[in-house]
């Protein structure tokens, strides 16, 4: 089984050497051994699980949310009902979130018509509604 420097993992997986760090140092991913030079000895699973954390971040989970999940993933107990919670949990929060977009889309659409270009920007009703 082969094994990868921080900088080896980093290229491998699409993800930066201090975000790694980073996930090293809140639990996403294990601190490796360390060989005798001091480089640290990454296990070729860590691609996967760096792959597994990009993928996450991308649908919208958070970082506590794909700990939970990675924790879910190798839980003896853990059924994947648990799983779909969380991404049902996802779906209603970028429900929401889209709901939330579009009522600011409305709102700028409102504003944007209001405005006469003609005016000076002391008479502007975008800048005076943003004062309010």
């Amino acid at each position: 089984m082969s094994s990868y420097t921080i900088g080896r993992l980093a290229n491998s997986s699409g993800t930066g050497v201090e975000t790694i760090r980073y996930y090293e140092r809140r639990g996403l991913i294990d601190a490796p051994p360390r060989r005798a030079s001091g480089y640290r000895d990454y296990p070729q699973d860590a691609v996967v699980r760096l792959r597994f954390i990009a993928r996450a971040k991308s649908l919208g989970f958070s970082l506590m949310d794909i700990k939970q999940l990675l924790e879910l993933r190798v839980s003896p107990e853990a059924n994947c009902d648990d799983v779909r919670a969380r991404g049902e949990a996802k779906v209603a929060d970028v429900r929401s979130k889209l709901k939330s977009l579009r009522q600011m889309e409305r709102a700028l659409v409102r504003l944007v018509k209001s405005c006469d270009e003609r005016k000076s920007s002391s008479a502007c009703p975008i800048l005076d509604a943003l004062a309010q």
